[in-house]
């Protein structure tokens, strides 16, 4: 059982599982603010617009209701959420290219030097060796 808390406690304080809680925090936080503004904003200048209220319902029996509204306003909150999470991802993967370093090309194998020159070589040696 010891082990068993140990690899647990060496899971949950890797740095992945940290940054994760954090941005899950962070994501609960913001999608306060997205809510509020689309709820305080967005739904009053779409009602003036349109001349219609975003908090439509629609009655049913039993004294059940549709509440197109209330579904209009978490697919506007869904669009904005996933509009800035897009360009924070791609904000943040600009900057991890910009930061990796290029790496450095192998330079090129020379090519393979033909019969020819290879004949030359040797030529040039034993003209070397006579002087």
């Amino acid at each position: 059982m010891k082990k068993f808390f140990e690899e647990f406690k060496a899971f949950a304080l890797k740095g992945n599982v940290m940054d994760m809680a954090i941005g899950v925090i962070i994501a609960g936080a913001f999608s306060g603010i997205v809510g509020a503004l689309t709820e305080n904003i967005i739904n009053p200048i779409i009602a003036s617009l349109g001349g219609t209220e975003v908090g439509l319902v629609t009655p049913l029996p039993n004294g059940q209701f549709i509440n197109w509204g209330a579904f209009i306003t978490a697919v506007i909150n869904f669009i904005i959420l996933a509009f800035v999470l897009f360009c924070i991802l791609k904000a943040v993967n600009k900057m991890i290219a910009a930061a990796k370093k290029p790496e450095e090309e192998a330079p090129p194998a020379p090519p393979a030097k033909s019969d020819e020159a290879k004949a030359l070589e040797e030529i040039l040696e034993i003209l070397k060796t006579k002087k």
